[in-house]
């Protein structure tokens, strides 16, 4: 069993990193699974998808396919994508519309809300009830038209995102219109990916352009409960963004919502093995500005600062695993972000231990 004192908490000021087997050794890929990403709310969806009975958007928690579907009454399901029968698939892809989930292995077919409705051939199964059948429920919940899921009993979401919609004031995400959806999938263990993402340290080394946009002067860190924002001012062309406030929320355990004067960009990092994630990103612009120049425009610039911090995640991943690493100290002023995600991340290893 690996050393408990890896996850005793850690003060900011004297703050040393994850130790380097945490993004590289499977045994705690696996113990991530069950501690983290089965008790955590993980962005599945966006409300559009799933306005009418019947819609639905497929997605995956912790190893458990789910199908987030509208039911006829109108109630926002996340049942397992799991026929009771033998395991079969009963959706495959986001849909619209449909009146049943059917079980694409043997024609098994539940109703929206979960309940067996029929069964073909089964009428020689002694006390076979299709009654007493019905697909497991995961949680579900929105804001601000972002739909998320949780296989087990999480923290209420309100409390998780307790004083976002406060600080976004102006923004109207709910009303955002969903643009289109780029995944990358990147060689390092996810959290090199979020440790990245949570510090504005590497940016005047990493990303010139973006440097150029942002007030490293003015950079700051606030961190809540199970949140943290890194806000600067931000001067950009008006075919861009524009000028304004640059938002980069990151909601435990893997979410970040990149907020932009007329723009939202929501990531989800997954785990896909211990040197691997896939990052989702989502685009959302202000239903009246339809403006193709101006999202080609976000778009490129996007694509080019994620490549940028792809290709930095990537080495940082291949020297984690060289044996040469220890764990650094953290900078008190420029990492307490990381510091703050590290220290959930030690939390949940506890108790889930």
């Amino acid at each position: 069993m690996p050393d408990t004192r890896l996850f005793d908490s850690q003060p900011l000021e004297s703050a040393f990193a994850l130790p380097a087997p945490l993004y590289t050794d499977p045994q705690f890929a696996l113990r991530e699974r069950a501690a983290i990403f089965s008790r955590h709310w993980q962005l599945v969806a966006h409300a559009a998808q799933l306005r009418e009975p019947g819609d639905h958007a497929t997605t995956e928690i912790a190893g458990v396919p789910l199908v987030i579907v509208r039911g006829d009454d109108g109630e926002l399901r996340a049942l397992h994508n799991v026929c009771r029968h033998r395991a079969g698939p009963l959706a495959t892809c986001d849909g619209r519309g449909a009146k049943a989930l059917r079980c694409q292995y043997h024609g098994w077919t539940y109703r929206l809300d979960g309940q067996l409705r029929s069964a073909p051939e089964m009428d020689g199964a002694r006390d076979f009830d299709v009654a007493a059948i019905r697909l497991p429920q995961a949680h579900v919940a929105q804001w601000q038209g972002l739909v998320f899921a949780a296989l087990e009993s999480p923290p209420p979401l309100t409390q998780v995102l307790d004083g976002i919609d406060a600080r976004i004031g102006a923004h109207p995400l709910a009303s955002y219109v969903f643009d289109r959806r780029t995944s990358y999938e990147i060689g390092c263990n996810w959290k090199a990916y979020v440790d990245n993402y949570l510090e504005g340290y590497h940016v005047p080394h990493i990303h010139p352009a973006l440097n150029r946009m942002l007030d490293y002067r003015s950079y700051t860190t606030t961190l809540s409960r199970w949140h943290s924002l890194q806000f600067s001012p931000l001067e950009s062309s008006a075919a861009l963004y524009g000028n304004g406030d640059a938002l980069y929320y990151f909601i435990w355990p893997n979410i970040m919502l990149n907020i932009l004067p007329g723009r939202l960009q929501s990531n989800r990092v997954i785990p896909l093995a211990p040197d691997r994630c896939r990052v989702d990103f989502d685009y959302f612009y202000p239903a009246e500005r339809n403006d193709a120049v101006h999202r080609a425009q976000d778009e490129a610039f996007s694509d080019e600062v994620q490549h940028e911090d792809i290709g930095i995640c990537e080495r940082v991943q291949h020297r984690l695993a060289s044996g040469s690493y220890t764990a650094g100290r953290l900078n008190p002023k420029r990492e307490s972000g990381v510091w703050h995600f590290h220290e959930l991340y030690r939390a949940a290893l506890r108790d889930g231990a």
